[in-house]
């Protein structure tokens, strides 16, 4: 079926590209965990990594749809858009709150390839989700920020010339409210030393090129700096729908992708003199995963429809990823079953798909993330978790008061800073209780 924002002429294109690198190249990337320079390459000369930059800028000026049937169609063929997507979400950033300067300098050279915008640094090891949180700093010195801390699964930072980064400008205790004091910068990794910007490699399930980076007085000039100080976390935000419909549209492609593989295979394969497609316990999850597949679609175009209207589609757009990502891994799950042992083997894909998939159950925004909003903004429910800080002094040496005391700090379901004090000898502890 034909849909209002399917492109089908970009779709065409697309799956035409994609079949000059089958399962087999996928393979072998993901065999040596190495970047598949070739395919960025490609979508890259082809103009589909610039769709979403307006012509001024020697984009395409394509609405988010186009993006998203982009993305979509490339995970639909059996590829991964991990390896570029970023720059379609983070150069929004740019495009929105960047100066003129900052966009005619960076911009066009993102547009013709020359410059890569991949890498975003947001997340932290001590903060996680907890955006507001952050421990990274930018401090004004004259003409220049000076960044100290450390950044965590800051995907592609290897491959990419420019870093959308988070820091915070002024501390946590001279704000009003958390998300204040936060800014974001635009950090040319190419002029940085390596004394200043060290990035580290981390191999995960899947072949994700993810890394961590640590900030020892690395310099950015103040031109550098994207919109107003402090303002930074609005920043952020402005950019999240778009980047749950984009990671949404690859959802629905992986779930496209398993479902055919496994009715057509269920239609092949012959076990007891027949077609195992013949039996419901083959059939039904099959059928169940396609349902939930078409039913994300859905929720996805009119979470597009919104944002290409200009509005804000955060309740759209949050659901849209969480069905899509859970249509994807029904998807997957009834796939791999489908195969049984032959799902398990490289050459036929499931199992690298299968380790890709399961990612979107976690990022970049969380299954519970997502349930949280919609209770609370949507519902208008409370909010499920607490920000306040409660210091308890003195905790008890002996282990059953010290038991009791920690016990009753864990019913508050607050972030505890708890100090210990031991035999005249003090340490600092943080948990979550």
């Amino acid at each position: 079926m034909t849909y209002e924002l399917n492109h089908p002429e970009i779709r065409t294109a697309v799956s035409q590209l994609c079949e000059r690198f089958p399962g087999r190249y996928w393979q072998e990337c993901d065999r040596n965990q190495a970047y598949p320079q070739a395919f960025v390459t490609a979508l890259t000369e082809a103009g589909y990594l610039a769709a979403l930059i307006p012509e001024a800028y020697g984009g395409l000026s394509l609405p988010l749809s186009a993006g998203a049937a982009i993305l979509e169609e490339i995970h639909r063929a059996g590829c991964n858009a991990a390896a570029c997507h970023a720059q379609m979400y983070t150069m929004g950033t740019l495009l929105r709150h960047g100066s003129d300067a900052q966009k005619s300098k960076y911009l066009p050279q993102v547009a013709q390839g020359n410059l890569r915008l991949q890498a975003f640094g947001v997340t932290e090891p001590t903060s996680g989700t907890d955006t507001s949180a952050l421990r990274c700093t930018a401090r004004k010195e004259g003409q220049a920020y000076i960044v100290n801390g450390q950044k965590i699964w800051t995907s592609r930072a290897e491959h990419s010339d420019l870093l959308l980064l988070l820091a915070r400008t002024t501390p946590l205790n001279q704000v009003e409210k958390r998300t204040e004091g936060l800014s974001v910068f635009l950090v040319d990794m190419r002029e940085a030393s390596e004394s200043a910007l060290s990035i580290r490699p981390i191999r995960t399930m899947m072949n994700h090129a993810t890394t961590e980076l640590f900030f020892d007085n690395l310099s950015v000039p103040q031109g550098n700096l994207i919109g107003e100080e402090g303002k930074g976390f609005r920043y952020i935000l402005s950019g999240m729908n778009a980047e749950r419909i984009l990671i949404a549209a690859e959802c629905i492609g992986d779930a496209k992708w398993f479902i055919e593989k496994a009715s057509g295979y269920a239609c092949e394969r012959q076990v007891f003199g027949r077609a195992i497609g013949q039996n419901q316990g083959i059939q039904f999850p099959i059928a169940k995963a396609y349902s939930q597949m078409r039913a994300a679609e859905l929720m996805l175009h009119e979470a597009i429809k919104l944002y290409d209207a200009g509005q804000n589609p955060g309740e759209e757009a949050n659901l849209a990823k969480l069905l899509a990502a859970e249509a994807q891994w029904a998807a997957a799950e009834a796939c791999l079953q489908t195969h049984g042992g032959f799902g398990f083997a490289e050459e036929y894909d499931i199992e690298r798909k299968f380790r890709e998939a399961r990612l979107y159950q976690v990022a970049p925004i969380s299954t519970n993330l997502i349930l949280s909003y919609i209770a609370e903004h949507v519902l208008k429910m409370p909010r499920s978790f607490r920000r306040h800080i409660i210091y308890c002094w003195q905790i008890p040496k002996h282990q059953h008061a010290r038991n009791l005391c920690f016990r009753a700090l864990a019913a508050t379901d607050h972030k505890i800073c708890l100090r210990l004090s031991c035999a005249g000898r003090s340490q600092d502890r943080q948990a979550f209780l």
